[in-house]
């Protein structure tokens, strides 16, 4: 009992000895500001958006997919509005996630099932990886939300 004990502490004294040592934390881009002001956003206004898209999607991004530096995990965050009667139609997300935070308005979200749920003020929505997802402002004001895709 005693050898099989011994060569037990050898054996794990091997493996800790053995083991990578966890790497430092990545650090971020010291050039990349940590606050990004809203009278230096990105306007990125959309026609048609998906399948069925409808009108225009508004978009106002401190940054987006096209300017965020291709080791940040969000790619994009934008100031959203559709007009009533505007949509957003049907899209996969095949490589990133995205979620809508509905700041005013109502709407409809259409999940990746095809199943509808009405959506307004405070609702979270998000398309994971490989899940698809569509908004059409249903009310009579303007449907705003947060959008934030990640990868």
């Amino acid at each position: 009992m005693h050898k099989l004990f011994s060569f037990s502490l050898t054996a794990l004294s091997l493996l800790v000895c053995a083991a990578p040592t966890l790497a430092a934390e990545p650090q971020a881009q010291a050039q990349e500001p940590q606050i990004y002001h809203k009278d230096q956003s990105i306007t990125w206004n959309r026609e048609k958006l998906g399948q069925n898209g409808v009108g225009t999607l508004y978009g106002q991004y401190p940054f987006n997919r096209n300017t965020a530096p291709k080791d940040f995990t969000i790619k994009e965050i934008g100031w959203m509005t559709l007009k009533p009667g505007a949509a957003i139609g049907m899209h996969k997300h095949e490589t990133n996630e995205d979620a809508y935070v509905i700041l005013s308005g109502e709407g409809t979200f259409v999940d990746t099932n095809g199943k509808e749920y009405k959506v307004r003020a405070g609702d979270t929505t998000i398309a994971r990886r490989g899940q698809s997802h569509a908004l059409k402002n249903t009310g009579k004001v303007p449907l705003k939300f947060l959008d934030i895709v990640a990868e």
